[in-house]
């Protein structure tokens, strides 16, 4: 079956935004202006036809399609699965931005395995720096990219994509600072799970290029994978690298070095390589 995040619209207000979870099996709901176009426009659904539907807060729903109409459509809930597929572990993400593609790349495949937010970020070698009156359209943008691949994948519970700053600025923020997100998302960054992001992480790495005398891994990286629910934050630079004036901050504020492998990753294969690395360490 089809999967569908379910959510508010942009335009509309996070205050009346009703999870799914508060609604009862047999109960019928008007979907949202996207999944209605996704669904019954753009895929061609008919009345009876099935899907799933989740909204970031745990477990989906299986939905049963009763009325569409051009520009609106209402399903009844059949059933609820108490399903999580996220690893047993939080993880931020604090990536460079970089253009196009491999912005969306690094994205979708983080996601996939399992980030728990990504922080955006721009530096002194970063290729991206957007103009304030961006920001909202480009975070909506990578956000639905994030919300696609779970509707894929299976995840559940999709990664907040957080607004961009600079890389010194966001070294020096508080750990409980908000977390400033897309409107499609902001009913999520007030929930029990994505609140344990505002704590302040187990664990710090920076993602450093091969070269002689790095650690291949931080010392206490697999003690801290032991912890009930550890959380981590990966910090990944730009194609250019972080600049040595940045290495030095974070390193100040408490980022331990990793080195993976012997080769020059690009900025979206890093995060891949490295969660994989993390959930590969956590078996």
């Amino acid at each position: 079956m089809r999967r569908f995040f379910y959510a508010p619209e942009a335009s509309s207000s996070a205050d009346t935004f009703a999870p799914l979870a508060s609604h009862a099996l047999g109960d019928t709901l008007s979907l949202t202006e996207n999944v209605q176009h996704h669904w019954c426009r753009v895929l061609r659904a008919n009345v009876g036809d099935t899907g799933v539907l989740f909204d970031g807060f745990g477990g989906e729903y299986v939905v049963e399609l009763e009325t569409i109409s051009k520009k609106s459509a209402t399903v009844r809930l059949l059933e609820a699965f108490d399903i999580q597929r996220t690893a047993p572990m939080l993880t931020k993400i604090a990536l460079v931005m970089s253009r196009g593609d491999r912005m969306d790349y690094a994205i979708q495949k983080a996601t996939e395995l399992g980030a728990s937010a990504i922080q955006l970020l721009s530096s002194h070698h970063g290729e991206v720096t957007l103009k304030p009156a961006q920001v909202e359209k480009k975070l909506l943008h990578w956000q639905q990219v994030a919300i696609s691949a779970c509707e894929q994948c299976g995840l559940n519970r999709p990664p907040l994509i957080i607004a961009p700053m600079p890389i010194n600025a966001w070294l020096t923020a508080e750990a409980d600072a908000p977390l400033l997100v897309s409107e499609i998302i902001a009913p999520l960054a007030q929930s029990p799970y994505y609140k344990q992001l505002l704590r302040p992480a187990d664990m710090r790495i920076v993602l450093s290029v091969p070269a002689a005398g790095m650690p291949t891994m931080p010392p206490t990286l697999k003690t801290i994978l032991q912890k009930d629910m550890p959380y981590i934050e990966l910090l990944i630079g730009p194609e250019g690298g972080l600049s040595m004036d940045e290495i030095i901050h974070a390193q100040s504020v408490g980022f331990e070095a990793w080195q993976i492998g012997t080769r020059v990753l690009r900025t979206e294969t890093a995060p891949v390589v490295a969660l994989a690395s993390l959930q590969s360490l956590l078996l």
